[in-house]
């Protein structure tokens, strides 16, 4: 049953739909756990980019990574960032952009993503990403600024527009311990009316 937990649901996902030869972004490299499963999944013709603002996550996630260096490019830097640092040829053509917000596991809790650079990262996410390409986005409002974050970024993402993106969730109802939450956010490969249903 383990595949109905956010973390089983969110591998499943990943597993499924990135391919031999997509570009991906980990937006927040952390321990490197998403990064590692996302190198293996694009294989030596595709290319992960990662980021993470503390120089522990990056350090981290290159030693995770060290079996696929060449498949991987990893940025020292705030993930609101990634637009600006992310090769020219790349822009719109990202498969899947990753992001696991809050702070990084065993590192200091006071150090957390924010929701003023989230919101930034997700806007600079969207430009980037290819038709049919998505974000997935698990935020955690079980700590003060993760509240605040997820809050932000439900509301940022119920404002997306219907007609170039489809805005899903996945998070458990009945644990009153304020879980985790996913989101998944998929570019349209073609515009419809905001009138369009399925």
């Amino acid at each position: 049953m383990n595949s109905y937990t956010i973390l089983g649901f969110n591998k499943q996902l990943l597993e499924k739909s990135i391919t031999k030869g997509d570009l991906v972004i980990d937006a927040t490299l952390g321990n490197g756990n998403d990064a590692l499963l996302l190198a293996e999944l694009v294989g030596a013709d595709g290319h992960l980019f990662g980021f993470d603002k503390q120089e522990q996550a990056v350090a981290a996630s290159k030693a995770k990574l060290a079996a696929y260096n060449e498949r991987c490019t990893l940025f020292c830097a705030g993930h609101e960032q990634m637009q600006a640092l992310l090769p020219a040829v790349a822009h719109g053509k990202i498969k899947a952009i990753v992001f696991n917000l809050g702070y990084l596991p065993g590192g200091d809790e006071t150090i957390t993503t924010l929701p003023e650079t989230t919101l930034q990262a997700l806007d600079a996410a969207l430009a980037l990403l290819a038709p049919e390409g998505f974000v997935l986005l698990t935020a955690y409002p079980g700590h003060a600024t993760g509240s605040v974050e997820t809050d932000a970024v439900a509301k940022f993402l119920q404002e997306l527009d219907f007609s170039e993106y489809m805005v899903f969730t996945y998070q458990l109802l009945n644990n009153k311990n304020h879980p985790p939450q996913t989101y998944i956010i998929e570019k349209r490969k073609n515009r419809f009316s905001k009138q369009s249903e399925f």
